[in-house]
């Protein structure tokens, strides 16, 4: 299809999905797999590392160009398609989105999905078991997190605001798996996370978060 980028990541990779959205809020043409070229690429070997030096997902496809980071690929795209713009135009706020950007994708992504959901999805422990006893010392750090979003969001029905930004494309995938992992309800109640990823839930776009 004309002008469809290209989004290289497994479907179910958190990042991936927050691409995902943005093209889907922003009617971005997209595919998204690991094989940029025709060719499947495996995760970590040298052709996935001429890509991205650090040999993370996703990376983006566009135009013969490659682009690299989620916060980086959103901002691309938000700036090359210029239909629903998911950033403020004034120069304050828009810097003020990219700090709530920088804190979801560093530190709350760490907190919930790295400490915590990941250790339900790949768990390490004897047998294949849960190591809990890591996913309980995760804990303080998942509430400060999602403490965290509940100052962001405030009175707002958005992370930024009365509008989707591509804050809320980085947040939803990362609360979304949190909601599924047995901690997680009782980790979430009482938080604005519950609602807001409720309402998250409910736009067309979020059909991007049962893809497998």
């Amino acid at each position: 299809m004309e002008n469809t980028v290209y989004i290289f990541a497994p479907t179910f990779s958190s990042f991936a999905r927050s691409v995902m959205l943005c093209c889907e809020e922003k009617g971005i043409a997209y595919e998204c797999g690991m094989a940029p070229e025709g060719s499947k690429i495996t995760s970590k070997s040298p052709e996935h590392f001429a890509i991205h030096p650090w040999g993370k997902l996703p990376a983006l496809f566009h135009e013969g160009q490659v682009l690299i980071e989620t916060s980086s690929i959103c901002r691309y795209l938000d700036a090359r398609f210029e239909q629903t713009p998911l950033q403020p135009s004034s120069t304050f706020e828009r810097a003020l989105l990219d700090q709530y950007c920088a804190e979801i994708a560093l530190y709350i992504d760490q907190a919930l999905l790295r400490n915590i959901v990941l250790e339900f999805a790949f768990p390490k422990g004897e047998n294949g078991a849960v190591r809990m006893e890591k996913v309980e010392a995760a804990l303080p750090e998942a509430r400060k997190a999602l403490q965290r979003v509940d100052e962001m969001l405030g009175d707002n029905e958005f992370i930024h605001g009365q509008s989707y930004t591509l804050a809320d494309a980085l947040l939803t995938p990362i609360l979304d798996y949190l909601a599924k992992v047995p901690v997680g309800p009782d980790l979430m109640e009482g938080t604005k996370a519950i609602d807001y990823l409720a309402r998250m839930r409910q736009r067309p776009s979020a059909r991007v978060l049962n893809t497998q």
